[in-house]
């Protein structure tokens, strides 16, 4: 029993080894120079970790630890499919056109990772450590930490593994290095195009929509970009938006944004269109621009 504390405690410690191996190829950043080896590391990992699961099952399991083992060897078999999966999920992450996906992939798989945590430390380690006892051996199982290995949760969020991987944030959760920030480009309303400054006549319909421009003028991709539009002053005012999943350095992206209330005609009224400072952005004076239209019926 003894014998076999001590060989499934080696596993735990590699199988942490891994956690911690993984979670800095997600967290270094999408780039280009680097995801050949990003993706050998993650491959790696899935390598190892099989093999992890294999030396489990070759464990001399006492009949006394039978029920324990059975757990531990269902956590290790948890993390090696889990790792498989984001081993192949991680080329399309780091690939800009396909991040979305891939990463809600990856955010899903952390899931797997969640329930071998619970497997070891609410059935493994109480089972293993009532068998100890009732036999008096006085080795000791590993303690929690150990046993954890997703120890942020915020990795089962979509949208934080995009931008870890995008390298949108730091360790701190901060913006990363670089520069941040989006412009607004061209604005139109139901066809016609707006300009700062002079009023602009437009016939209402009903389907009348802004279509804005947003262009990243920022070193990398941004991701979760809002845009707001406010028609009208006052208690009459109105406000729509939407948001950009991703845009990439150096992309110029349409947002179509319906005209989503009625507003009055035969007057001037306010509107301003708005591009929301992302994190890291530190000029904002081309995210914003205001206009005034006059509705026609």
């Amino acid at each position: 029993m003894e014998d076999y504390v001590r060989g499934s405690n080696e596993l735990v410690a590699l199988s942490k080894a891994e956690s911690r191996q993984l979670f800095e190829i997600l967290g270094a950043g999408s780039d280009p120079d680097q995801a050949v080896n990003q993706q050998n590391q993650a491959n790696a990992l899935r390598v190892d970790s099989a093999t992890l699961s294999d030396r489990a099952r070759d464990l001399d399991v006492p009949d006394e630890l039978s029920e324990a083992h059975g757990y531990f060897q269902e956590a290790l078999d948890l993390r090696r499919d889990a790792l498989a999966v984001v081993a192949r999920a991680l080329p399309g992450a780091l690939a800009e056109e396909e991040r979305r996906e891939s990463t809600s992939d990856i955010a899903e798989t952390m899931q797997v990772f969640l329930a071998s945590d619970v497997l070891l430390k609410a059935r493994y380690s109480p089972t293993l450590e009532e068998a100890l006892d009732a036999e008096g051996i006085g080795e000791d199982p590993p303690g929690d930490q150990a046993l954890t290995f997703v120890e942020n949760l915020d990795w089962v969020d979509p949208d934080f593994v995009a931008d870890e991987i995008a390298g949108l944030r730091g360790s701190d959760g901060t913006a990363a290095p670089g520069l941040h920030g989006n412009g607004l480009g061209t604005v139109s309303l139901a066809g016609t195009a707006l300009t700062p400054g002079a009023p602009t006549t437009v016939q209402l319909t009903e389907d009348a929509a802004f279509e804005i421009q947003v262009v990243n003028q920022g070193d990398g991709t941004e991701t979760d970009v809002r845009v707001t539009v406010s028609v009208g002053s006052g208690g009459d005012a109105f406000e729509a938006e939407e948001t950009i999943d991703e845009i990439a350095t150096g992309e110029q992206k349409p947002v179509t944004i319906p005209l989503s209330e009625q507003p009055p005609t035969g007057q001037n009224v306010p509107i301003t269109v708005r591009v929301e400072a992302v994190p890291g952005e530190e000029v904002t004076d081309n995210n914003e621009a205001e206009f005034t239209v006059i509705f026609t019926s």
